[in-house]
């Protein structure tokens, strides 16, 4: 039979983790060169947060998901009411009762959240205060109990769990008030399901940094390595009944534009007229008040104040700078030698004049 042509496809690392997830697994694949949730990776260093004040208000575009009201804007996973509870302003996990997820769906955002492990201690490890925060409900940033207790770094407080621990472990103690400010920028797949970019996490922690604009290589879960998968560009936000009553307040979140405002285009000068070597020499030289024109070659270079600026062509007499929003123009005299320039920036000009060339000696 025929053997079909052959077919080579550019994927990016991130698409060949998802590859090798369908593989054997081998030792040291993930990009961290750590196996997931390893006893022997390094743990963060403490850092004491401080004692910064809570709860935070919100901006005055934040959208409110959770005031100490009602959990009207929650839902469970079958998207009937919330079986979690709110009592004295707090919502709190129910064990058994599962997961909780926001109505209205999310992508990029800015997202705040403020949280207590239960004060009495119980368990250790992974088994004290746990649960999580689910950026489309896919993404996790672990919730724990990590004050003064020993787990594997990529699953305590604030790690993006299972891939990156958190810079610093930042925990305050059982029972204490606690905050995530999670920006987030969603995955990116094109329209063939290809992943175009991963999703995007900053993370503080008790107003500490502790995520660093990391890239996450795929969906957060347990034991394995998850592939990208493509899914909708907003999906619910979701927190996570791990059995532990833990509790939520002050949550409120704001919409990010879905691809950030791209940089002011740029217009370098370029160079317009070509300049003859006796037109250069016409303007080079020193002039009033701390200016002076160089040559160098082919080129003008302007110094002033200890700068020295690349100058460009417009015309013979108009010059523009190299990086700069600037305008020099140059009074020739009827010899063609210029007798005085006008420097232009920011709205602000100053004319500066030529010295008088002496007279030539006989």
């Amino acid at each position: 039979m025929n053997n079909p042509p052959l077919v080579v496809r550019r994927v990016t690392f991130v698409q060949l983790l998802s590859l090798l997830a369908c593989a054997a697994p081998a030792i040291g694949q993930l990009p961290s060169g750590w196996r997931a949730h390893d006893w022997d990776r390094p743990t963060p260093p403490l850092v004491n947060p401080g004692e910064g004040a809570l709860p935070v208000p919100p901006p005055s575009d934040a959208i409110i998901l959770f005031d100490g009201g009602d959990l009207s804007q929650w839902r469970d996973a079958e998207g009937e009411e919330a079986k979690w509870v709110v009592k004295e302003g707090v919502m709190e996990s129910v064990p058994g009762s599962g997961y909780v997820y926001t109505r209205a769906a999310w992508g990029d955002v800015q997202l705040h959240i403020e949280w207590a492990s239960p004060k009495k201690v119980q368990g250790k490890s992974q088994g004290r205060g746990n649960s999580g925060v689910f950026l489309m409900g896919q993404y996790e940033i672990q919730v724990l109990d990590s004050f003064d207790n020993r787990t594997y770094a990529d699953g305590q407080a604030a790690a993006l769990y299972g891939q990156y621990p958190p810079l610093v472990n930042a925990s305050r103690g059982p029972g204490s008030w606690q905050s995530f400010d999670i920006i987030f920028r969603r995955p990116r797949f094109g329209g063939d399901g290809q992943l175009l970019s991963p999703a995007r996490f900053t993370v503080l922690h008790n107003g500490v940094l502790v995520q660093d604009h990391v890239e996450a290589w795929g969906p957060t879960s347990w034991l394995k390595h998850a592939p990208y998968e493509p899914h909708p560009d907003r999906l619910p936000l979701s927190l996570q009944d791990h059995g532990n009553p833990v509790q939520y307040r002050n949550i409120w979140i704001r919409p990010l534009a879905e691809q950030p405002l791209p940089p002011p285009i740029v217009h370098y000068e370029t160079i317009a007229v070509h300049l003859s070597g006796n037109e250069l020499d016409a303007i080079a030289g020193r002039y009033s008040d701390g200016f002076r024109v160089e040559r160098q070659g082919r080129m003008l270079f302007l110094r002033r104040g200890g700068q020295k600026l690349e100058m460009v062509p417009r015309t013979a007499t108009e010059f523009g700078l190299r990086f700069t929003a600037a305008t020099i123009e140059f009074e020739m005299d009827q010899t063609g030698r210029s007798t005085a320039l006008t420097f232009e920036m920011g709205g602000d000009r100053q004319r500066v004049q030529r010295p008088t060339a002496p007279p030539v000696k006989p």
